[in-house]
């Protein structure tokens, strides 16, 4: 079935490339859809694939919302995640589910995130516009930013200590 002239592995059944597709990684309905309708050779096709994948388990959208969650958790805020998730079409129901669970530990994640890229209290209105831009533009919101800035100013963080929520 393997076609190594051809990159585009023109023999692989509609089956075989979603299959190929979710062994490399998790995919939401639509991506899948989106990446596979180029592919389909009988109308409806497509759709049997998806149903049949997803009653063996192979295409699951809670595990890709926390696939992706996992994946960018450690340089983006919840904002930036759910925004994600939105994109690749995942359902909200599930997209929520998820994002409650990281509101959790959103303080914890953005007070790593900026120790690393920054590491210090600005020191001019310029500094502190510039890392103010880069956390809200990681999905992190305002408060988020003041309390590990009080929480720098009170000494309950330094680089080797993390604030606890």
């Amino acid at each position: 079935m393997f076609n190594r002239q051809n990159r585009n592995f023109p023999l692989l059944s509609l089956k075989a490339r979603a299959l190929r597709a979710l062994s490399q990684r998790e995919y939401s309905r639509q991506e899948l859809t989106k990446k596979l309708s180029p592919y389909e050779t009988e109308e409806g096709e497509l759709e049997r694939v998806l149903n049949e994948l997803v009653l063996k388990d192979f295409l699951n959208e809670t595990r890709n919302a926390q696939s992706i969650a996992s994946r960018k958790e450690s340089k983006f805020g919840a904002k930036r995640i759910q925004a994600e998730m939105k994109q690749k079409g995942v359902p909200i129901e599930i997209a929520q589910g998820v994002i409650e669970a990281l509101n959790g530990s959103e303080l914890e994640r953005a007070q790593s995130l900026w120790l690393k890229k920054f590491g210090a209290l600005p020191t001019t209105p310029k500094e502190a516009d510039q890392q103010m831009r880069f956390m809200l533009s990681r999905g992190f919101s305002m408060s988020v930013l003041k309390a590990i800035y009080t929480a720098f100013k009170e000494g309950a963080m330094d680089g080797e200590t993390r604030l606890s929520t």
